[in-house]
């Protein structure tokens, strides 16, 4: 059923598309592949995380360039994507929540997918790319943006439904919800349907052979919450071996207008019991530490989706003509300051992971089959032995191996014991041969994508950009990704000279944590928290806002926040021997991030 719908749809998209579509102009172009996941912070192994078993996003990792400072403009889906996509900020888009649709509300702006479809590419949205809703037209913005309708999971509708099993043998509505997919609704989980679409568009697309280029957006659901997964992949965090954050109580100093209370995470049963006090909590300890967990579980869990998705991706020939990359669309504060979720704008809410595959430039290519074999997270773990040994046993590496197209589904057994380099902890890592150091914003994405396919650059967007349809604010990553190919680990001219900050914001509706704090509607925001992420600091004002002309009031300041990243986590901006660094970081805020861009980049 799904594959002939499938058939269907692309045979009437792509008739209809002929028109337009010049083989010889188009042919040579790359593939694209975007995978966006919900509330992925940085806690990956590839990321030098010693815990998370991710094998198949590090595989990737180990073939493409890594971006260690990538920073959402706010800490929440709707907004973010809607950012990243459209490649403005939230005070262009005007929207901080879910009750606008940019297209009436700000301007009729061409988002990333809607670009290359208008440049002859054949779009397909799979999962959660845009939030669904209002903030995306009700439609996920087809057919702007996409060439046939956007598929949503079945069983995402179960996503408020009492599906975790409980210790009393009921069902429940838990944040905390590892499962028997056999036992799910229709069978099957969100994800995992995500996945079998994707995979069975790219097999159509083979046996059909078009030459036309296409741009596959794939959004998962997994870590965000509900933290729903199989239960299989609790075996991999044994709760004994779980550890609190460092920093897991309240800073020092910290304004309650910047807090994001727990309201989303008690909505659910498990967290409503506990009975938190609001809006501080804390949660307590056992607790927290059961969240981590499946958070670790969830992570691992989304990296075997992603595994299936590039195995077939290689396994059907496109992996020597497809750019892949992998982003967060905002982080996830995972106890850390004692806070939970996003809504805030928290270093840990607001940086995500970015890696991206190049074909023929991050790494060589092979034979189908043998660029991304799949990799089975439970092979690299003994349930014998507790996660502490587990993490002294050495694991198998893939760069310099080959396999046989029989073997490429399973890596691990293509693969000697005398060819054993890397700890378990961090499988791949020391092979990620490209990393970047430059400050990354989301808003970068738009123009380095069109860069990387040989699209026309979007040019930068004036301060007032409402009638024009296609323009940045963000810069293309094109020239520090050639510097870094060309001189990998080595400091260069670009890097030194690019973005000296990164900026983002989030909505308050009051000084104290009310009801609707999380997401506070336009007229009731009369804060904003404006931050900014340099070297060593994160610097943030809260100030008044005008919500009819979405711009800040900066002479109205409610609270200000400065922190150390070579220190303890305390305000330092109460602190009087501060009171220079905070003038000075206050002037480089309000002059915008127009004024952090690398200099003659336009």
């Amino acid at each position: 059923m799904l594959s002939n719908l499938l058939v269907c749809l692309l045979f009437l998209t792509c008739a209809n598309s002929l028109h337009f579509f010049d083989q010889q102009n188009f042919e040579h172009r790359k593939n694209v592949l975007f995978i966006v996941v919900d509330d992925l912070r940085p806690t990956l192994g590839c990321y030098d995380n010693p815990v998370v078993i991710t094998p198949n996003i590090d595989q990737l990792a180990s073939k493409s360039i890594k971006f260690q400072r990538t920073y959402v403009q706010q800490a929440v889906c709707g907004p973010s994507r809607t950012s990243f996509l459209t490649s403005r900020r939230p005070d262009t888009t005007r929207l901080y929540n879910f009750g606008s649709y940019w297209r009436k509300a700000a301007g009729n702006f061409t988002t990333l997918p809607q670009y290359f479809k208008d440049n002859g590419y054949f779009t397909v949205s799979v999962g959660k790319v845009f939030h669904p809703g209002r903030s995306s037209g009700f439609t996920d913005d087809y057919p702007y943006s996409w060439s046939i309708p956007p598929y949503h999971p079945p069983t995402e509708k179960y996503k408020m439904a009492k599906v975790c099993p409980g210790a009393d043998g009921k069902l429940h509505m838990n944040i905390i919800c590892p499962v028997d997919v056999n036992s799910q609704p229709e069978h099957s989980l969100p994800d995992i349907q995500s996945t079998e679409y994707a995979i069975q568009f790219l097999k159509e697309r083979a046996l059909n052979k078009s030459k036309q280029p296409f741009f596959l957006a794939v959004g998962y659901h997994k870590p965000h919450i509900p933290l729903k997964y199989p239960k299989s992949y609790l075996d991999l965090y044994p709760f004994s071996e779980i550890k609190l954050p460092k920093d897991h109580n309240y800073p020092p100093g910290f304004p309650a207008v910047a807090w994001n209370p727990l309201l989303d995470l008690q909505r659910r049963e498990d967290v409503a019991k506990l009975n938190v006090s609001f809006p501080f909590g804390p949660l307590p300890d056992h607790f927290q530490k059961l969240i981590i967990q499946s958070y670790y579980a969830a992570t691992s869990y989304t990296d075997g989706q992603i595994g299936q998705l590039l195995a077939s991706l290689d396994k059907n020939g496109f992996a020597d003509n497809t750019i892949i990359s992998i982003i967060g669309d905002h982080g996830w504060v995972l106890g850390e300051h004692q806070a939970w979720s996003k809504f805030s704008n928290f270093e840990e809410a607001v940086r995500v992971p970015f890696i991206m595959h190049i074909p023929g430039l991050t790494s060589k290519t092979f034979a189908p089959g043998l660029n991304f074999p799949f990799l089975d997270s439970f092979k690299f773990f003994n349930k014998s032995q507790t996660l502490k040994e587990s993490l002294n046993i050495k694991s198998n590496r893939l760069r310099g191996n080959e396999y046989s197209t029989n073997e490429s589904h399973d890596a691990l057994n293509a693969v000697s014991h005398k060819q054993i380099e890397s700890e378990f902890a961090m499988p791949f890592i020391k092979n990620t041969q490209f990393v970047s150091n430059v400050f990354v914003e989301l808003v970068d994405l738009f123009p380095t994508y069109a860069e990387l396919v040989g699209l026309p650059l979007p040019e930068l967007c004036p301060r007032n950009s409402s009638l024009i349809k296609v323009c940045t604010e963000g810069v293309s990553l094109v020239k520090v990704i050639k510097e870094t190919l060309k001189s990998p680990n080595v400091p260069n001219s670009v890097s030194r000279n690019w973005k000296k900050a990164t900026f983002s914001q989030y909505p308050r509706p009051s000084d104290f944590p009310q009801m609707d704090s999380l997401l506070p509607h336009l007229k009731a925001i009369k804060i904003m928290g404006y931050s900014m992420r340099t070297n060593d600091y994160r610097y943030t004002e809260w100030v008044g806002f005008n919500h009819t002309s979405f711009t800040p009031v900066w002479e109205n300041l409610h609270a200000t926040e400065l922190y150390s990243f070579n220190s303890s986590d305390y305000n330092r901006a109460i602190d009087p021997k501060y009171a220079s660094l905070v003038r000075e970081l206050s002037k480089k805020l309000h002059a915008g991030w127009r004024a952090a861009l690398p200099q003659n980049i336009y």
